[in-house]
């Protein structure tokens, strides 16, 4: 698995040896922070929500953001193998690993201002992660070969298809995760799943640690189809012109196209090097300067209940979102249960 590590405000390689202070442990007075994040909010051309923000939030307080990207599990992963020597600031990962996150002690209790106006289905009761760019999972096809996207999960099963499909890994990447949690939910079983996902794999490429890779290969057609999640594909589709977002159902009569929510959830890292900093950064994420960029910058969806955004991005993902239902899964179990849901698709796919 690759980890890119990129200081957001100026673009520029760093290493992680430069995550710590010269000379060994990080000093609690430096202008910096660090934020260990799931891809899909920095730009591909420095024009994403992350280097907006980051930008405006150095030019604010003079502390730079220090930034290091990959899945959502592998973020966790790394804090963990970190745990006795804490190099991260700010996590931000997707369901459920802000959870396992939370779960394994990475986290400490913080309330951001501004975290009253989310909601409480997006944010934990004390405080440990709350949502900062709200979002859906989705798939993505390519416009110019497809010029309509398969409607059904069974369609994906078409010959057509080999090769020529890639979903990211559950286990590793937020959003091949929830490939495992929305094909659950539409047959309506773990079981009829993993059955499902079993023939899927004929088509399949294999596996990918980042979502955000698949875009690219679908844009150029080397993919028919992958998944993704809406705001990053979204933003994605500004400098790849064949990008379109879908959403499968399930082949029974009367299905609808079906998603759930999928927010980029931030927390503060317990014995962070620079938690003062840390803690200004998770305010700065929730401002309603920073939660109107959401749409208008990172094509998202504000966290914020109080923020309307009225953009063009933000007109054109409520109509994206049209006709589509959205269902609420149990993250407690889910995070309970993410182990075994991922060693039954292991078993079933042979990967």
């Amino acid at each position: 698995m690759r980890i890119k590590a990129i200081a957001a405000v100026t673009g520029s390689l760093v290493l992680a040896g430069s995550l710590t202070a010269c000379g060994g442990a990080a000093s609690a007075d430096e202008k910096v922070v660090t934020v260990y994040s799931a891809d899909g909010l920095k730009g591909e051309n420095g024009d994403g929500w992350y280097d907006q923000v980051f930008k405006d939030f150095e030019k604010k307080t003079g502390i730079k953001v220090e930034y290091v990207e990959g899945g959502s599990g592998e973020m966790v992963q790394r804090a963990l193998r970190e745990k006795s020597n804490t190099q991260a600031d700010v996590m931000v990962t997707l369901p459920p690993f802000i959870q396992q996150a939370d779960s394994k002690g990475l986290l400490a209790p913080y309330k951001p201002e501004g975290a009253a106006q989310v909601s409480g289905a997006d944010k934990a009761a004390d405080g440990s992660w709350t949502a900062v760019v709200n979002n859906y999972f989705s798939f993505i096809h390519n416009k110019k070969e497809l010029k309509q996207p398969p409607a059904t999960w069974e369609d994906l099963l078409d010959a057509k298809y080999k090769n020529k499909l890639q979903y990211s890994t559950p286990g590793v990447a937020g959003d091949g995760t929830a490939v495992l949690i929305k094909a659950m939910h539409d047959f309506g079983s773990k079981d009829k799943a993993m059955a499902y996902l079993k023939k899927l794999q004929a088509n399949n490429v294999g596996p990918s640690s980042s979502t955000s890779k698949l875009a690219p290969k679908t844009d150029k057609g080397e993919l028919l189809v992958a998944n993704g999640d809406v705001q990053m594909n979204f933003a994605q589709s500004k400098s790849m012109p064949n990008l379109g977002i879908w959403f499968p159902k399930s082949a029974k009569p009367g299905s609808k196209p079906t998603t759930f929510a999928l927010p980029y959830a931030a927390g503060l890292v317990k014995n962070a090097p620079h938690t003062e900093n840390a803690k200004k950064l998770l305010d700065f994420m929730l401002s309603e300067q920073a939660q109107k960029q959401v749409s208008s910058v990172g094509g998202g969806f504000s966290a914020r209940k109080d923020v309307k955004a009225t953009d063009a991005n933000a007109i054109a993902l409520t109509k994206l979102m049209d006709g589509v239902e959205v269902f609420q899964p149990d993250w407690a179990d889910i995070e309970k249960n993410l182990p075994s849901y991922v060693d039954d698709w292991k078993a079933a796919t042979g990967s």
